[in-house]
């Protein structure tokens, strides 16, 4: 990258939401989706000393490696940076999401991680729920300190509970003000699971000139004084999401720290509200295998 190197560390920035294992998440965290594994280990390290404490990627994003990278460069300790991976769907299974887990271990070169979610419940292969069976067993070793899922609906998610007993402690799924998945929110709400937001801009398009969306965002953060990616980070925090935007750019990830001293109006939030259309920018989880 371009950009200046920050070498000071700042404070976390963001606060932690309980989970309901005992643990906690931080609720803002930087996403490492389709940074090159060569440019993450200085964008990772320049978040934490920005105030990031919460850095999420998965054995798909093949930068684990740059990822514990950074980790190690920020200076910080190990115990105050949560690290999230997840197995693909090629890995479903009792050994095969061992086996998986013990390369992204390998690549990160970390000793334990602080999440592990399934990537995809790949409903059509029928074998997330032994993966998750693996994934018990990882965390009662004590290698992985809390589990969950991405991109499971309602029906996944029980099917987990139903055959093995345990809930996972997040879900992570495709949200934003096009998307705002009332129905996955309210079904992990019920069973005491954290939501937690990718894609939170919609691949940016949200903020895409001409756009309705721009225009609301624009509005509002005019009155603010803020960015329109701002105020769209806002509108997932202030409902106690956990929120993952990606850049690579660094001047981009320290504004997108902004988000915690003040809050939209109830009038903004129904602006926000009104942009909602059901549309996706990536795949609908049962067809996706």
């Amino acid at each position: 990258m371009s950009e200046q190197p920050v070498t000071s560390i700042q404070p976390p920035i963001a606060p932690r939401l309980t989970l309901h294992d005992g643990g906690s998440i931080p609720q803002l965290g930087l996403g490492v989706y389709k940074v090159a594994n060569d440019a993450t280990a200085d964008l990772v390290a320049g978040a934490l000393r920005l105030g990031y404490r919460h850095i999420d990627t998965a054995a798909l994003y093949e930068n684990e490696r740059g990822v514990g990278e950074g980790v190690r460069a920020s200076g910080l300790p190990r115990e105050e940076v949560f690290v999230t991976s997840k197995v693909w769907n090629d890995a479903h299974g009792l050994d095969a999401t061992r086996r998986a887990f013990d390369e992204s271990m390998a690549e990160l070169g970390l000793e334990h991680l602080d999440l592990y979610l399934i990537h995809w419940p790949a409903p059509r292969q029928n074998r997330f729920v032994e993966a998750w069976k693996a994934m018990i067993a990882l965390r009662d070793e004590g290698r992985v300190r809390s589990i969950g899922v991405s991109n499971f609906e309602p029906h996944h998610v029980r099917r987990l509970v139903d055959e093995t007993g345990v809930v996972p402690v997040v879900n992570q799924v495709e949200l934003h003000p096009r998307l705002p998945q009332h129905a996955v929110r309210e079904a992990n709400a019920a069973l005491g699971i954290v939501t937690e937001s990718w894609s939170p801009l919609a691949r940016s398009h949200l903020l895409e000139t001409g756009s309705r969306d721009h225009a609301v965002l624009s509005a509002i953060a005019e009155r603010h004084g803020r960015t329109p990616a701002q105020v769209a980070l806002r509108w997932h925090v202030q409902q106690g999401l956990v929120v993952i935007p990606k850049s690579t750019s660094l001047a981009r990830v320290a504004e997108n720290t902004a988000v915690f001293d003040w809050r939209l109006e109830a009038g903004d939030m129904a602006a926000i509200a009104a942009l909602e259309s059901g549309e996706r920018t990536g795949r609908h989880p049962d067809d996706l295998d």
